[in-house]
Formats: C-alpha cells, sequence, structure tokens
C-alpha cells in the first residue's frame, strides 16, 4: 500500500511595502513569530509539530499539516502585536491579501486639501 502526502496548509505574510521603506525587519519579525506561535497553548512546538517557517526576501511563509488545524486569525493577532511593540501600529496594518495571505500595508490618509488651503 501506498501511503497518501500529507497536506499542508501554506500562509504567507508579505511585507513587501515597509521592507522596502526599511521600516520593518523581517528577520526579527520572523524570530519573533518562532518565540510566539501556539500549538496546542503551548509556545515553542513548532518543530516538534512540523511547523515551518521560512522566510524570502519580503515575505514570511509559514507551513503546517492540515490536520493541525493551524489558525490564520494567529498570525494576523502576532502580526498586529509584533507592530505595536515596534510602534509602528499608527502607520500599518495587517490586511487579508487572499485567503491564505496577509499584507502589511500604510494607512492611505486622504484629507480634503482643497477645502484646508482656503
Amino acid at each position: 500500500m501506498v501511503k497518501s502526502k500529507k497536506s499542508i496548509t501554506k500562509f504567507v505574510i508579505d511585507c513587501t511595502q515597509p521592507v522596502d521603506d526599511k521600516v520593518l525587519d523581517v528577520a526579527l519579525f520572523e524570530t519573533y513569530l518562532h518565540e510566539k506561535i501556539k500549538i496546542g497553548g503551548k509556545t515553542g512546538n513548532l518543530a516538534s509539530n512540523n511547523v515551518v517557517i521560512t522566510r524570502d526576501r519580503t515575505k514570511l511563509t509559514i507551513a503546517s499539516p492540515a490536520d493541525l488545524k493551524f489558525s490564520k486569525r494567529q498570525l494576523k493577532y502576532l502580526s498586529k502585536r509584533y507592530l505595536k511593540k515596534q510602534q509602528l501600529r499608527d502607520y500599518l496594518r495587517v490586511v487579508a491579501a487572499s485567503k491564505n495571505s496577509y499584507e502589511m500595508r500604510y494607512y492611505s490618509i486622504s484629507g480634503g486639501d482643497d477645502a484646508d488651503e482656503e
């Protein structure tokens, strides 16, 4: 008999805009996630549960087995918490870009410039 390949769920956090502007360091963000992600109510269980965090230049990919039911919502919570810790929460927000990915964007502030100039 052939064993079926275990399905893997991948989540992506895209930090392109803040990294290009040198506001956010992806390496520090990755270590923060390594320390803070909880599995089964405990932190530090990533390796034993086959959860892998990989880093490209501006993107973090979190891969976990599908039967683990890893929460995308937890990634958003931890991302927002990291931004708060770095005092960037007033400038950046975490937005769902697709079903399995988040993106960090700047707040778009558009004031009524015409009325203010007069």
